[in-house]
């Protein structure tokens, strides 16, 4: 098809922190004249030898997805693309994306999520570039990317009518060849190499009931036709199957806040064998076993204990990472294992780099992203499937399986506390007070509890040298908690302070304890010592995970 190609006059974006998730703001924002159009060319600008360059584009189908991806498609013909490949409808699960990148060899991928936000006219929109290897762009990039658009004044787009992005195959655009893939067909590929599809397949012959939650996001698709179509569970074992603009009105996070439902299912006398659930673009699970949550920390560490027994890990694992706010549950079984247990600042960008190393087999974040080698994000489904394999495999009860694990390696209590739009100035403030004090804690009281030690997290990257500072606040208490304080910037409205608060209990001892009442006095002793209620205005958190 022949293009003409227009340059159109825009006006810089105004100066802001690039964010390591790309560029993540209110729908109405990414609704405003050229806005889009502007952070698009920046990232083309950036991409070497366009002709001979490959992009992958896709998202979580929330509202403006398929406006985004055709404005993507006119601006990469404008500027000399050589190749598009564009997920059917504009779909592509983060997870599949990165398999996708790495797959075709391509120069990078325009991902289109706000990952767990809400969506719709009035949620959240984001757009995030992942780079060559298959996972999110190091700062280096994403700042070199926010400096380009902040001195934007014009952009180069294709008139051209809209794509069909529901026929697969190839178009020629100009130069620009766009194919249009299945967005599940590579990926559930990639699946079959990693866990025995076999074995879960008998799994299901046998009975298993389990329910997958969707959340009316991208996964519906990948959860349909793997689990349903491929390993025959029954019609209707996914939930929410079917992506939505605005994830029905619900908020894609897979937690037992937002998937109350499902966490009831397993708790009743009719209890099914096994829950999971996954989020906005598909990187993020939820485990839930018969009468339990379990936690993402748990079951990083489960599976880490386990892996041997998929195909993918069947030589073992080398290496094992974890975020510094994840619970120290893995690092048990890295010890166990014999290998090493490496912990990160919070940030995909530091797990590909020990995976790009070949140093780790698996990581994963508390914040219910797990991962491997087989991509550089974290997998939502993956995770799923392999803990089938691993129940396959295993002939126990996911509950079983589980306390299996605690009279083995110990017991982690653990909890997340998030204060959330809450003041920013406010929230830095107290970070900075806290930071300053870290020096005189140990050995003080709060709550009843003796500080043994606290610091600020600093890690030097074992492979590039970098290092990354002032990552959390941790404090060690001598009944075995840790308190650890974070601003998070994932949300879009004020700032998020993200406690979070952990307990070990041997392998002899008591696992069987309320959540809320083994972790009470490390609570207590955390609020008092930041001093929560007193700058916050928050007596209690907004959500508990």
């Amino acid at each position: 098809m022949t293009i003409a190609v227009e340059t159109v006059e825009t006006t810089p974006f105004p100066d802001q922190k690039p964010g390591t998730s790309g560029l993540r703001k209110k729908t109405a924002v990414f609704r405003q004249p050229h806005y889009v159009e502007t952070f698009v060319q920046a990232i083309l600008d950036g991409v070497p030898d366009k002709p001979a360059a490959t992009l992958v584009v896709g998202g979580d189908g929330r509202y403006l997805v398929r406006e985004v991806v055709q404005v993507i498609v006119r601006m990469a013909a404008a500027n000399g693309i050589g190749r598009l490949v564009v997920g059917a409808e504009g779909l592509l699960s983060t997870p599949a994306a990165s398999a996708l990148i790495r797959k075709r060899g391509a120069a990078g991928g325009i991902v289109l999520s706000a990952s767990h936000n809400p969506g719709g006219p009035d949620g959240d929109f984001g757009i995030k570039f992942n780079v060559s290897h298959g996972g999110p762009a190091p700062e280096s990039v994403t700042r070199a990317i926010h400096e380009r658009a902040s001195a934007m004044t014009a952009y180069r787009i294709a008139r051209a009518p809209d794509l069909d992005l529901g026929s697969l195959g190839e178009t020629r655009l100009g130069d620009t060849i766009v194919e249009i893939v299945d967005p599940v067909a590579d990926y559930a590929e990639l699946m079959a190499q990693f866990v025995d599809l076999d074995a879960i397949a008998g799994l299901f012959a046998r009975g298993f009931r389990m329910r997958f939650d969707a959340m009316s996001a991208v996964t519906g698709p990948y959860a349909t036709a793997i689990l349903e179509e491929r390993l025959g569970a029954p019609a209707g074992t996914v939930v929410n199957g079917t992506p939505l603009p605005d994830f029905g009105g619900h908020q894609p996070d897979p937690n037992p806040v937002h998937n109350a439902e499902l966490v009831a299912l397993m708790t009743g006398p009719d209890r099914l064998d096994f829950a999971a659930a996954s989020d906005g673009d598909g990187d993020r699970n939820m485990i839930v076993a018969p009468g339990m949550f379990v936690t993402p920390s748990d079951s990083l560490a489960i599976l880490a204990a386990h892996a041997h027994r998929a195909p993918g890990y069947a030589d073992g694992v080398v290496g094992v990472a974890r975020s510094m706010p994840t619970s120290r549950a893995v690092d048990r079984v890295a010890a166990a294992l014999g290998v090493t247990c490496y912990e990160t600042p919070t940030g995909w960008k530091f797990f590909a780099n020990l995976l790009d190393a070949g140093m780790i087999s698996l990581c994963g974040e508390e914040s219910a992203g797990t991962g491997s080698f087989h991509v550089r994000e974290k997998d939502g489904l993956w995770a799923v499937l392999l803990w089938l394999d691993i129940l396959a495999k295993t002939g126990e009860s996911a509950d079983a399986l589980v306390r299996a694990h605690w009279a083995r390696f110990g017991r982690d209590y653990y909890q997340r506390h998030d204060y959330e739009e809450v003041d920013a100035e406010a929230a830095a403030a107290l970070m900075d007070d806290l930071r300053a004090r870290l020096p005189t804690l140990p050995g003080t009281e709060a709550a009843g509890l003796r500080v043994e030690a606290a610091d600020d997290f600093a890690y030097t990257d074992p492979v590039d040298g970098s290092v990354t500072a002032a990552q959390g606040a941790r404090i060690y208490f001598a009944n075995g908690g840790r308190a650890v304080y974070r601003l998070s910037g994932t949300g879009t409205a004020g700032a998020t302070l993200r406690v979070y608060l952990e307990r070990f209990e041997p392998a002899d001892g008591d696992h069987e304890r309320d959540v809320g009442a083994a972790l009470a006095d490390v609570v207590a002793a955390a609020r008092e010592i930041a001093g929560i209620e007193a700058r916050m205005g928050r007596a209690e958190p907004s959500v508990i995970t």
